[in-house]
C-alpha cells in the first residue's frame, strides 16, 4: 500500500464589495469592453477597509473545515500561500491558527506569488508522504488591492481579493494513477525574469511599492510554461491531457487559460473558469476555483484534475490529483 494525501474538504471566502468593470470608467481611460476583451474579467471582489488577508483566510478555513466535517484541532498544520500578509511577521498562518482556536500543530506562510498555492500544496503533500503530518490545511489568500497603482490601467483592473482553502489528509492507496489524492507535482522557478512581474518596494529597501508588470512578456512565458509543467506532471504518472477530467488553472487572464488548454489539447468545457467573477486573486485563485467548481457540481469525487499556475519570480508549477 502507498501513503497518499487525499482531499478531505474545500472552502472559500470573497469580500462583500463587488467592483464591476464599469466602475473604473470614471477614473481611468478604459471601458468594460476593453477589460473584458483583454482579460475576460467582468468584476472582482475588493476587501473592506480594515479587512486583512488573515481574516479572509480564516473565513475560508472555517468553510473548508465545515465541508470536511472536522474541527481545528484535527489539523496538524496550516500552510498559507500569500504575498500580502498582514504583517512582516509573524506569519499570517499563525494568525489563522489562533483565530480558529487551533492549539496544536504548526503553521507557516509560503510566498511564491501566483504560484504560491501550487508550492504550498506540493509542500503539504511531501509532509504527508514523509509522515510529518496526517492532515494539513492549505490556504491561498490575498489582498492585492493594497498593492495596486490605481492610476495604472494595465494592472489595477486585473486583480481582486479573496481566499480559498483545501484540506489534505493521509490515506492508503494502491500506488497507481487510479488512487485518490495528489498523484504528482512539478515545480520550477527562474529568477532571471524578475523584472517582468514584481512589486517595486519592500521591507529591506524601506519602501512601499506597487505591482508592476510587463503584460506581453508575462503572457509569452505563461502559456508555454503552464502547458509544459502540466504535461510533465501528467507524464510522471503515465497520463496525458486526454485522461484529464478538469483543468483548474490559475485565474489570471482568459487568453492565457484558453491558450494553455489548446496546447494541452483540451476543450474549454473541461476547464474550470472563474476569472470573470474574481479577477486575478494570485495565490487564492486556484483554491477559489476548486471550491467554486465543487459548489457548481463540476468537480466530483474520482475526477482527475490538473492544476497549474505561474507568478512573479518567475515561479510556476503544476499538481495532478484525483478528487
Amino acid at each position: 500500500m502507498t501513503r497518499r494525501a487525499v482531499v478531505a474538504g474545500v472552502g472559500h471566502y470573497l469580500p462583500e464589495r463587488i467592483v464591476p468593470n464599469s466602475e473604473f470608467e470614471a477614473t481611468l481611460d478604459t471601458s468594460d469592453q476593453w477589460i473584458r476583451s483583454r482579460s475576460g474579467i467582468e468584476r472582482r471582489h475588493i476587501a473592506a477597509e480594515g479587512q486583512t488577508t488573515s481574516d479572509m483566510a480564516t473565513r475560508a478555513a472555517r468553510n473548508a473545515l465545515a465541508d470536511a466535517g472536522l474541527e481545528p484541532d484535527d489539523l496538524d498544520a496550516i500552510i498559507l500561500a500569500t504575498s500580502t500578509a498582514d504583517l512582516t511577521f509573524p506569519s499570517a498562518a499563525t494568525m489563522v491558527q489562533a483565530e480558529l482556536g487551533m492549539t496544536r500543530g504548526f503553521a507557516f506562510d509560503v510566498q511564491a506569488v501566483c504560484a504560491g498555492f501550487i508550492y504550498a500544496l506540493s509542500t503539504a503533500n511531501a509532509m504527508i508522504l514523509a509522515g510529518q503530518a496526517n492532515r494539513v490545511m492549505i490556504i491561498g489568500a490575498e489582498t492585492f488591492s493594497r498593492i495596486m497603482d490605481w492610476t495604472d490601467r494595465s494592472t489595477c483592473v486585473l486583480f481582486g481579493d479573496g481566499a480559498g482553502a483545501l484540506i489534505l489528509e493521509a490515506a492508503k492507496g494502491k500506488g497507481t494513477n487510479t488512487d485518490r489524492g495528489v498523484l504528482s507535482t512539478d515545480l520550477h522557478s527562474d529568477g532571471r525574469h524578475k523584472d517582468i512581474l514584481y512589486v517595486d518596494g519592500g521591507v529591506s529597501t524601506q519602501t512601499t511599492g506597487h505591482l508592476r508588470m510587463e503584460g506581453k512578456e508575462v503572457f509569452r512565458h505563461a502559456v508555454e510554461k503552464l502547458a509544459e509543467t502540466a504535461t510533465t506532471a501528467l507524464e510522471k504518472i503515465g497520463m496525458t491531457g486526454q485522461d484529464v477530467d478538469w483543468v483548474v488553472p490559475h485565474q489570471a487572464n482568459i487568453r492565457i487559460i484558453t491558450g494553455t488548454a489548446k496546447k494541452l489539447g483540451l476543450p474549454m468545457d473541461k476547464v474550470v473558469v472563474t476569472v470573470q467573477d474574481h479577477g486575478n486573486t494570485s495565490a487564492a485563485s486556484i483554491p477559489l476555483a476548486l471550491s467554486v467548481g465543487k459548489e457548481r457540481g463540476q468537480i466530483k469525487r474520482g475526477d482527475l484534475l490538473v492544476t497549474e499556475a505561474i507568478g512573479g519570480g518567475l515561479a510556476w508549477g503544476a499538481v495532478v490529483l484525483r478528487w
